[in-house]
């Protein structure tokens, strides 16, 4: 056999062991979601929810190897965006009267339930004013701060008590701020710019503020849900995430930011 020849039998084998080569099925390059990793979920979370979710996000990538990404805002704010936006994967708001408008909107599926935003009065250390309730809301000379009526789910809910205690205009009348999300309303608090406010349990800051409670009657209290939502592209890893959130795990990261978390006996009469 000439040295051409075998050169050219060398090429022939070489081409046909390519050829096989690129006709076997190899894994894909690109990660498919039912394998639930390099994936990265994005979140719409209410703004008071923060410090908790966070928390969570980090635990749970660390357990299953998805990555979270958060919009947080108040709910009336983030529902406006999932609405435009048709992307991210899971919804969590302060509070179950926000979820049901998203699911008018059949933005979300149905929801898990995680814990209890408990409103309360907060008032300046020492409760200089003698505030006792709220009523004294209405006071003339308070200076009050409150979350937004259509961007806070706790905003909404106090203008529904004032109405039906009919001092919401008195309230009104006194209001120095009417913030996008809770968190503002605590900075006004801590600054001491605000002499009373709505806030929940999680947002106290016991240095700078003391708590009158809310009886349960007024219907303040919120259940915190959270489901997933109806154009995630990644559906069984928001589903997993969803279950994190409302497992004895996720609810115990929860109750160390001050939440009572869900279902718990002295909040039986609340509702989803």
């Amino acid at each position: 056999m000439t040295g051409k020849a075998v050169t050219l039998i060398a090429i022939v084998i070489l081409v046909a062991f390519l050829c096989t080569a690129g006709c076997t099925t190899q894994p894909s390059a690109t990660v498919t979601t039912d394998d639930n990793t390099n994936i990265t979920l994005l979140v719409y979370s209410g703004a008071g929810l923060k410090k908790a979710m966070t928390e969570i996000g980090e635990v749970f990538t660390e357990n299953y190897g998805i990555g979270v990404d958060y919009t947080f805002a108040g709910s009336g704010t983030l529902i406006t965006q999932m609405d435009l936006s048709r992307k991210g994967d899971v919804f969590i708001p302060g509070g179950t009267p926000d979820y049901r408008i998203a699911q008018e909107k059949d933005l979300v599926e149905e929801p898990g339930y995680v814990a209890y935003h408990v409103p309360v009065i907060a008032v300046q250390k020492g409760n200089p004013h003698n505030i006792t309730s709220v009523n004294d809301f209405a006071r003339p000379g308070l200076k009050i701060a409150l979350g937004g009526v259509n961007t806070t789910a706790i905003g909404r809910a106090g203008d529904k008590l004032f109405q039906k205690l009919g001092i919401l205009d008195a309230v009104e009348a006194n209001v120095v701020l009417r913030a996008p999300t809770i968190n503002e309303v605590v900075v006004a608090m801590n600054m001491g710019t605000a002499d009373a406010a709505l806030l929940t349990l999680d947002q106290i800051n016991p240095g700078t503020m003391d708590t009158i409670d809310i009886p349960q009657e007024n219907g303040l209290t919120l259940i915190v849900p959270i489901g997933a939502t109806t154009f995630t592209e990644h559906p069984d890893a928001a589903q997993k995430f969803v279950e994190f959130v409302t497992s004895d795990e996720g609810k115990a990261i929860f109750a160390k930011h001050g939440f009572p978390t869900y279902p718990d006996p002295a909040y039986m009469g609340i509702e989803p």
